[in-house]
């Protein structure tokens, strides 16, 4: 880790919160990284700093969504949410009707992968050009083109498979699939923080959940259907799957003309032209080692990424229990399917505005309490739901409830995600480690749920819920006081 001592600095570099920089690459930070913290270290442990920003009508927070800017970073949404279920969910029935055992499909699950570790190509992104493509779209929009063209082709190399005679090319094509589409995500990650100015941010990204479910439901549900017409016309099972996939991969071609339309990110630009002359190893080296020593350098970084790992936690550890708890109370596997993809979907969707109104309306730590205190208490309704028993309409309120505030959570918290990440030479690498580090109280964290949920019963079990967010809460009230929010500069989203 790169060290905060001035003796490695010399008159080419800049000292940015005891990091030596070069000056080209110092002139791309936020002038909040540049200048000294008008607050001293008494003033920022006296108390919250932190003020509400200006109220803000819903004509004006309807309005930022009709931003260019918004609408692509909404398309680009879709884009990205589409091929998940396709290496997912979807794939796995292609392979139940296929007659593959639920030993190999089990296995499957492992395709996945490449999602979570996409910050280790992150580096990547952030520094190689990509040939042709770079020169003549920019450095995001050229790797923004590229990924989607390999999604393509590795969805339709994935259509000509055939889950049942060759299940190994199947999990080499799901494979493929995912490593382009989480490759997709992190350019989609960097371009969407580099293009949207700080008033537009949590509008971006409460367009960008809405789209990427979207997305997930034509991949899921309306790829059953395309294939199920597909099938009537009379072609047989596996032709109507191919044909399917590759109906799906011409839908990406919706990202493609959105990455097509719009303009290279001004601050992609900048870092380009610092970069210019440097190679292509150093480019590397530099987003690898630089985008994890910046953030280290930072103050309070780890109790920050501490908050990051712990934010959500509540959500997951619930979320870990949902469909078993319900199949537990005697609801049908229909019944919750369709509260889920129903009026759950439209709860989430809603939520995720809702959760960029709060996000536009008050500052960002206190758009952080709104989030994280709704969506921990609305784990109570589960506990509700225990004692009331088999009623769908309280299922579907426990469901939305649930949805509409852990997407106000989400969007919240994305929106602080990319604050932290305010170097244009690292954005990719940083928000793709954050986004991993993300996931583990998803992953690792809730994997004790189920033995909770034993020991208490259900009701109790949803109480805990809440109370395993307090940490999060803790941690949320200690930054505030240490400055930290306003450290990220005017972050009003």
């Amino acid at each position: 880790m790169i060290t905060g001592s001035s003796a490695f600095a010399d008159d080419d570099t800049e000292d940015v919160e005891g990091v030596p920089v070069p000056r080209a690459h110092a002139s791309l930070l936020p002038q909040n990284l540049l200048t000294p913290s008008p607050m001293t270290a008494p003033d920022a442990t006296s108390g919250t700093a932190t003020t509400d920003a200006p109220a803000t009508s819903w004509r004006d927070s309807l309005a930022v969504y009709l931003q260019p800017r918004v609408l692509i970073v909404l398309f680009l949404g879709f884009s990205s949410g589409l091929p998940l279920a396709l290496s997912g969910s979807t794939l796995l029935v292609w392979m139940r009707e296929a007659g593959v055992d639920l030993k190999t499909i089990g296995l499957f699950a492992l395709v996945g992968t490449p999602y979570t570790l996409k910050f280790l190509w992150a580096p990547l992104v952030d520094a190689l050009h990509v040939p042709l493509f770079t020169r003549a779209f920019g450095r995001r929009r050229g790797w923004l083109l590229f990924s989607q063209l390999l999604l393509i082709i590795a969805i339709l190399l994935l259509a000509m498979t055939d889950p049942a005679s060759s299940p190994l090319y199947v999990a080499l094509g799901a494979l493929l699939v995912a490593t382009t589409s989480s490759t997709q995500d992190i350019v989609v990650d960097a371009f969407r923080v580099e293009s949207l100015p700080e008033s537009e941010q949590a509008a971006g990204m409460a367009a960008y959940v809405a789209a990427y479910r979207i997305g997930m439901l034509i991949s899921t549900a309306g790829a059953l259907f395309i294939v199920s017409g597909f099938e009537s016309t009379g072609i047989t099972r596996g032709s109507a799957w191919m044909w399917g996939y590759v109906v799906m991969a011409a839908m990406v071609l919706i990202g493609t003309i959105t990455a097509l339309v719009a303009t290279e990110p001004e601050q992609s630009v900048r870092a380009e032209a610092a970069t210019h002359d440097e190679t292509a190893f150093t480019r590397v080296l530099h987003a690898a080692i630089g985008a994890f020593s910046e953030f280290l350098s930072r103050k309070d970084a780890i109790a920050a990424l501490a908050f990051v790992v712990l934010f959500k936690f509540t959500d997951a550890f619930s979320g870990t229990m949902t469909a078993p708890f319900v199949i537990d109370l005697g609801f049908s596997r229909n019944d919750y399917a369709a509260i889920v993809k129903g009026v759950g979907l439209a709860a989430t969707l809603i939520g995720g505005f809702a959760g960029g109104f709060v996000a536009r309306r008050y500052s960002l730590a206190n758009s952080l309490w709104i989030g994280g205190v709704v969506q921990a208490l609305a784990n109570l309704t589960f506990s509700w739901l225990a004692v009331v028993g088999t009623n769908q309409w309280a299922l579907a309120l426990a469901i939305c409830a649930e949805n509409f505030t852990s997407a106000i959570g989400t969007v919240i918290f994305v929106a602080y995600l990319s604050a932290l990440c305010q170097n244009p030479l690292h954005t990719a690498t940083q928000y793709a480690l954050l986004t991993a580090l993300a996931a583990v109280g998803r992953t690792y964290l809730s994997s004790g749920a189920g033995f909770v949920a034993a020991a208490t019963g259900w009701p109790l079990f949803f109480v805990i819920c809440v109370l395993v967010a307090i940490p999060s809460l803790m941690l949320l009230t200690w930054l505030q006081r240490r400055g930290h929010f306003e450290a990220l500069g005017p972050v009003r989203v």
